[in-house]
Order: structure tokens, then sequence, then C-alpha cells
């Protein structure tokens, strides 16, 4: 058993060579979105196995920079327009909570008809379905087993663990270099771990862990000029198939 793994971006928020940072993992055939950045479908389009929004039974948001989310409206109104089903969005309260009065609600809570007429204005719940994280304990999402952790950055963000076709996949979402959240993703088969400058990973102290950890990670969310040939982690690249 295993799951797939395709890195649909592998860049940060400034990248021109790539798409924003999202992968999707797929386990039982079932697919779950991990983040959603713009232009999603056009980057699950460039994917391997041409990938689109009815594919996914799930998202799951890491955080609310725009890098990481700026898709979902045009992933939600997929849904709601075309599918005319809710998003399933699995999220911890605090990136959940703000997603709608602060981010979403201005483009989305109100339509006109057909005719210019007002329609009645619409919420959350009329686009999504919620799961929430927990950090004290796993959710189930059809087959995978979903746990979070919460990281060092700027803003409510949320590593994830996920357990599924007996293997498992760590994310470490944005983070700062933070020794126990790679301990707490230690345990995962592969580990996605982002680097970058600022308050994220450098890659110098991920290039320091023991060579057990080290074989077992890949690297994503980095910069444009990025050492990808000579790094000594692997990197992610994007649009390629992985077997977890």
């Amino acid at each position: 058993m295993s799951m797939t793994l395709v890195p649909l971006g592998v860049g940060d928020a400034f990248a021109s060579r790539y798409y924003s940072t999202c992968v999707a993992v797929e386990a039982d055939g079932a697919w779950l979105l991990i983040d959603c950045p713009h232009p999603i479908r056009k980057m699950m389009r460039e994917s391997p196995l041409a990938l689109d929004v009815p594919t996914f039974s799930a998202v799951a948001l890491t955080h609310l920079h725009a890098d990481h989310v700026s898709g979902l409206e045009g992933f939600a109104y997929f849904s709601h327009f075309v599918l005319q089903r809710p998003c399933r969005l699995v999220a911890h309260p605090e990136v959940a909570g703000p997603l709608w009065p602060r981010h979403l609600a201005v483009s989305m809570e109100h339509l006109i008809d057909g005719e210019g007429q007002d329609l009645p204005p619409l919420g959350f719940a009329d686009y999504f379905s919620h799961v929430a994280l927990d950090e004290a304990a796993p959710v189930m999402v059809g087959p995978f087993e979903i746990e979070c952790r919460r990281t060092v950055h700027h803003i409510p963000t949320f590593a994830l663990r996920i357990t599924a076709g007996g293997r498992r996949l760590g994310h470490s979402a944005d983070t700062a270099f933070d020794p126990g959240l790679i301990d707490w993703l230690g345990d995962a088969d592969v580990i996605v771990h982002e680097t970058n400058h600022g308050a994220h990973t450098p890659y110098a102290r991920l290039a320091a862990l023991p060579e057990a950890l080290r074989d077992k990670m890949r690297l994503i969310h980095y910069p444009d000029d990025f050492d990808v040939e000579g790094s000594v982690i692997e990197p992610l690249r994007q649009g390629r198939l992985y077997r977890v």
C-alpha cells in the first residue's frame, strides 16, 4: 500500500519560476489537496494526472497567507456553481475562523442574478463544510488520518501528519526552524519540509540534520535562486509524481 504525492507547486510567495507551494495526496482512490493557491485549476491541469476540482474530496489549509489560499475562492465557486456541493474544508479553527470574515466574505457574500438583482447574502456554510483539526487528537477525512501541530510563523499555521494506505506523510507547512516540529514529523515515511529566508527554515539547518532524517526529507517552498541540483536533501519537483 502507499500514498501518492504530487507537488502542484514548490515555490514561495515571490516565485517567478514556480507555482506557489501546494501538494495533492492520494490514498485508496481519494484525493486531498493541501493548500490552495492561484491559479489552482491550471496547476492541477498541468499535473501528470490532469487533476481538477471534482477529483478532490477535501482541501486542507495550513494557514491564511495568500500564497497558500489565493485559489480557494475560485475552488469554492467551482464547487458551488458547477458541482453544486460545498467544498469540504479541513482546517484548525484558528485558520477557518477568520477565513470568511477577513478574507472571502468581501468577494463571495453578495451575488446578483442574471437581471442584476441582489440575491440573499451567502455565508461560510453555503460554500464550505468544515472539518476542524484538533491539536489534541487526529481527525479522519475519508482514508486520511490527519494530525496537526502549531508551527513558528507570523500567523496561526499548522503542520500536518497524514496517515493512509499504511504510510505516513509529514508536512511542515511554513515555519521557522523548529527542532520540536522536526521530531514530531520524524516518524513519517516521507517528510515534506519548507526552506526559505526570513521567518522560514534555513537550508543550512536542515542540511545539518542526521543523514537518516535527510534521506526521507523532501524540500518545498524554496526560492527561485535555490540550488536545486546542489542540495543534499532532495527538493520536490513541480508536477512530478512520488510514492510515499
